[in-house]
């Protein structure tokens, strides 16, 4: 294909500059498939304006008038979805680009778009339209009500249509439309648009926030949601800044047996922090026999340069001690041994984070959801929640069983 690029002529170079059928990647073409609605979510820098302003640019070619091009403001609608990097100014050939007077655009065919602002459903009243662009849907302040104005304008035309580009967010309208038959639904992630962004963006912001919460929202583009009800929500997680840490623990929930049908091993890694305590690894281990456990667990230990492995014995008793001595028989291991429920052991814990005094390691994805999941039957997601069960008995013993910060070697 570029081989074949190499031999165009100046004119042929400037089309091809403006072919999106050539440029777009696949989760930036509208769906083959019949729909109302083409919710387009993802990261940021994925490339989701540019998709919006190209498929307004395929309905102006078609004669699609007129259009809606709706922005969470009126000033963000004309500085990104009109005249930014990627907005409707830059996808059109200089000659076709459309003239634009106070908050509407004209272009020399006759079709007409209006800009208008998410924060005031009251202006959607009156005006009609063939298709509509609305951007960042997911940051609208009055979204529902803003979205059913513009459905009843949205009429003109034998088929209306629109497109809502957004990083998600789990908003009542983002939902209502997920949930929504005539919903065509697209993801995007930034990695995949990594090209077209900067160097010092890539390294700076995408390496610091992969696999965080935040980061799984803003360049992956999930939908993360919190239970209603849960001890953990999303915005209690802060990501470890570094500082000097005092003990580190290991702490294994081991299972019952190593069948296939049996429980995971919750492995979990924390350390002292000033008057909390950050969580370093999740290791935790499926399927696993009592000796592939133990390896992992005594490797967590050594790999942490860590103080002590603290196992719940309430299912192994004895046994479990011992397998830890078969594997490494100079690692100091505590027992420990559930007296009250779950949920009750959690609750101090979910307490130490909701007052700001635990951190996360980048990466901890699996744990994050399994505590966010976890719910006042004892269950996170209808499974036993043993991560969370391991990061329980790991803080608990960091920071609720002490009764000052203690340095290592002293």
């Amino acid at each position: 294909m570029w081989d074949d690029v190499c031999w165009l002529n100046n004119g042929e170079i400037d089309l091809l500059k403006f072919d999106w059928q050539f440029w777009a990647r696949d989760q930036q073409l509208p769906p083959p498939d019949d729909w109302t609605t083409w919710l387009l979510m993802g990261g940021r820098g994925s490339g989701k304006t540019r998709a919006g302003a190209e498929w307004v640019r395929s309905l102006v070619e078609e004669g699609v008038t007129p259009i809606a091009l709706v922005g969470e403001t009126m000033t963000e609608a004309i500085s990104i979805m009109v005249k930014g990097e990627s907005g409707l100014m830059r996808v059109h050939p200089p000659d076709e680009r459309p003239q634009l007077r106070g908050n509407l655009l004209t272009w020399a065919n006759g079709v007409e778009a209006t800009v208008l602002s998410g924060s005031e459903p009251d202006r959607f009243r009156g005006p009609q339209f063939a298709a509509a662009w609305c951007d960042e849907v997911a940051k609208w302040p009055d979204g529902e009500a803003a979205w059913d104005m513009l459905q009843f304008g949205l009429r003109l035309g034998h088929r209306p249509r629109q497109l809502a580009t957004t990083t998600p967010r789990p908003t009542k309208l983002i939902k209502r439309l997920l949930r929504d038959h005539r919903t065509v639904v697209t993801r995007m992630v930034t990695d995949a648009n990594k090209l077209n962004l900067a160097p010092t963006f890539l390294d700076a912001v995408v390496a610091r926030y992969r696999g965080t919460v935040l980061g799984r929202q803003e360049l992956d583009g999930e939908l993360i949601e919190d239970l209603p009800g849960a001890l953990w929500r999303r915005s209690m997680f802060q990501l470890f800044g570094g500082g000097e840490m005092g003990r580190i623990v290991v702490a294994v929930d081991p299972p019952v047996t190593g069948t296939e049908r049996s429980d995971a091993c919750g492995i979990v890694v924390a350390g002292r922090l000033g008057e909390g305590a950050v969580v370093l690894e999740d290791a935790t281990l499926r399927q696993a026999a009592p000796l592939d456990w133990a390896r992992r667990a005594v490797r967590a230990f050594h790999a942490h340069s860590a103080d002590a492995i603290v196992v719940e014995v309430n299912q192994g008793g004895d046994l479990v001690r011992s397998v830890l001595a078969q594997v490494d028989p100079a690692v100091p291991v505590r027992t420990v041994r559930a007296t009250r429920g779950k949920w009750l052991r959690a609750e101090p814990v979910a307490a130490l984070y909701a007052r700001g005094l635990v951190q996360h390691a980048a990466g901890l994805v699996a744990l994050e959801d399994e505590m966010c999941a976890f719910g006042a039957d004892g269950r996170s997601g209808g499974h036993s929640p043993d991560r969370v069960d391991a990061l329980v008995w790991a803080l608990t013993e960091l920071v609720l069983d002490e009764r000052r910060p203690r340095i290592r070697g002293l």
